[in-house]
């Protein structure tokens, strides 16, 4: 059910967002209702994020009807919410193609529309671009707006509250709108949360605000002067309720909260914000799931959906059953691996930066409440909170996904490394991801972490291999990385040849019936098992190398002199990666070998399905097989 099969009849005369400049308030009501229904029918025939965009409907339009996008600069945070705001520009043609290859992407992207003036993916970066561009408009002594949208959950980072007191510093021509909906993807936690809680409390201040501004308007001088007296109350009242807003403190001018689902009410105060100088906050209560009653009970549920959800919802049907047992995904295994070793070890705990459901925590939060810690949005925190816990000897686990341990990595070597620290990593979407394309890949963790003294690294290929990283990493005492894919678990491999008890040796799944005349196929992680059967057609040598720090040297070094070449492959950048550090340890000690490294290129690889993305870097099963043998047969015949 594509948007194209809802009756739109106010949305279809909208070519760009200065068409809304002509509708009456009454028109503008009736395409709140049909942006709603057509983004429920969208996301049901694409999947994608579905919560956050039902609740700002109202804000998308308002924004669009007030400013003069794209001379305006729109900036939003995430990007995630943005399905509307597409629709409304110049994409409501390919929306059909959402977060597929040659579609649209599912945050915003400067190469895709000049009504996307700063791209995102990752959280709390608006204010620092809205800010940039507000900078350079007064520079270049233009009258064009700056705006950041961000989310409450969001405004919990630090960068957020770096960019906002360099705002109020400077004293930037800056509309920050906060789009409180008391969520992140999880419920939001933290001191700042509790603030908000409290200005949303405080009806009494606002009416206090706002009373009589019309009346002071009028009387010239001696209105001025009692405005000043008026907001010399207002702020006193504020200190003595206990709602002085954090952001006046930093300089912002703070209005709200208003209802932002009321879009005279958006109308209304953005008009009237619209031309104000200097920075100011404007604080909008919005709902995440606004419009669908499940949404609305459930928004963590309905954070991001696969296709047909909206749809069995309207039917009543549930979803799917599978005709065969599925595999678990390797979040869930990692999940109930730590659950059973945080069973057996007090020690245990577990952090997670406001992703607790992404990272498959439910089950150790409801069984150890108590040690687990979601700090929100804070990946930098999160990573010196693990290492503050483990100087007490407690052993922190944190679990978070590769793009936004990007965030971290300072403190990953500053305050873990440095003092070598027992702090593990479960490192999830370690790779290539789909649909969430290169804002949320994770290509570069494993080519940073090999170059880090004192972290060791696992790149389990099965259950198997992870349940043994974990075992050892918890009982090591120094960090230790432990990355994996978003993609299913295979169970086991099978065994090692011959067979080994040693948790850090490298696992023979495959010797050639002619070494000599064949290849070794290195394997760093889950993507041996596309290389199983690949290795069998062709009578290769597969090596399952379960670490590639320590990278097992001796032992690779070994079972290469006895075969005619060497193939490495990665799900991870090949710049800097476990190829590359192979063979430049291969060529150091003075044994090179003809070599084919296969991995992730020095690109940025574009959305679409998984396959397709693996497809691109040359890491699906054909794809593999085809270079697999071509090189095979390059070193036959040289």
């Amino acid at each position: 059910m594509p948007l194209s099969s809802v009756h739109t009849p106010h949305l279809d005369l909208i070519d760009s967002p200065a068409d809304l400049k002509g509708l009456s308030r009454p028109a503008l009501h009736a395409l709140a209702e049909e942006l709603r229904a057509g983004l429920l029918a969208q996301v049901d025939a694409t999947g994608g994020h579905l919560s956050a965009n039902l609740g700002v409907v109202e804000l998308t339009l308002a924004l669009h009807r007030i400013f003069d996008a794209p001379e305006d600069r729109l900036v939003w945070d995430v990007g995630h919410q943005t399905y509307l705001h597409k629709m409304l520009t110049d994409r409501r043609g390919e929306i059909g193609r959402l977060r597929q290859r040659g579609g649209p992407a599912g945050f915003t992207r400067r190469a895709e529309s000049p009504y996307d003036p700063f791209g995102a993916g990752h959280s709390s970066t608006s204010i620092s671009a809205a800010l940039g561009i507000a900078i350079a408009a007064k520079q270049q002594e233009s009258a064009r707006h700056a705006v950041a949208i961000i989310g409450d959950g969001a405004m919990t980072a630090g960068q957020a509250f770096e960019a906002l007191n360099h705002a109020g510093d400077c004293h930037a021509n800056l509309l920050v709108i906060l789009n409180d909906n008391e969520m992140s993807i999880s419920r939001n936690v933290g001191a700042l949360n509790q603030h908000l809680t409290r200005l949303r409390s405080m009806p009494l201040v606002e009416k206090l605000r706002h009373s009589g501004e019309s009346v002071l308007a009028q009387a010239g001088p001696l209105g001025d002067l009692l405005g000043s007296t008026r907001a010399g109350l207002r702020d006193g009242m504020r200190h003595l309720m206990g709602a002085s807003s954090l952001f006046e403190e930093l300089g912002f001018r703070y209005y709200g909260p208003i209802d932002g689902h009321d879009l005279d009410a958006l109308l209304d105060t953005l008009g009237n914000l619209r031309d104000q100088p200097g920075p100011r906050l404007l604080h909008v209560v919005t709902q995440k799931g606004r419009g669908l009653a499940e949404a609305e009970r459930d928004p963590v549920r309905y954070h991001g959906v696969g296709q047909h959800t909206v749809s069995r919802l309207a039917s009543r049907e549930t979803a799917p059953v599978a005709s065969a047992p599925t595999r678990p995904t390797w979040t869930e295994a990692a999940a109930d691996i730590l659950c059973r070793k945080a069973e057996a070890d007090p020690r245990i705990v577990a952090i997670t930066p406001a992703m607790v459901e992404g990272s498959g925590l439910q089950a150790f939060q409801e069984r150890f409440p108590d040690r687990l810690h979601d700090v929100g949005i804070a990946e930098q925190h999160a990573v010196t909170l693990a290492g503050g816990l483990a100087t007490e000897g407690l052993r922190p686990v944190v679990a978070i996904y590769s793009t936004f341990l990007q965030r971290a990595w300072d403190q990953v070597i500053h305050d873990i490394a440095l003092q070598n620290l027992p702090v593990v990593f479960l490192v999830d979407r370690a790779g290539l991801v789909g649909p969430d394309g290169p804002t949320h890949a994770g290509s570069f963790d494993m080519s940073l972490g090999l170059s880090i003294p004192n972290l060791r690294l696992a790149v389990p290929a099965d259950r198997r291999d992870l349940e043994a990283a974990m075992e050892a990493a918890l009982a090591h005492d120094g960090p230790t990385m432990i990355r994996f894919p978003r993609d299913r678990c295979p169970p086991d491999l099978g065994d090692p040849v011959p067979d080994s008890d040693d948790p850090w040796a490298p696992r023979l799944l495959r010797q050639s019936g002619h070494a000599a005349e064949r290849l070794l196929v290195v394997s760093a992680g889950p993507l041996a098992e596309a290389l199983q059967p690949i290795c069998e057609e062709l009578d290769l040598g597969l090596l399952d190398l379960r670490w590639v720090k320590p990278l097992p040297c001796e032992a690779i070094a070994t079972l290469a002199d006895l075969h005619a070449g060497l193939v490495t492959v990665e799900e991870g950048s090949r710049a800097g990666g476990a190829g590359a550090e192979i063979l430049s340890r291969l060529l150091e000690s003075g044994r090179p070998r003809p070599a084919l490294r296969l991995g992730i290129d020095d690109r940025f690889i574009e959305h679409g399905s998984r396959e397709e993305c693996l497809a691109d870097t040359g890491l699906d099963f054909q794809s593999l097989a085809d270079s697999i043998a071509a090189f095979l047969d390059r070193i036959s015949d040289s």
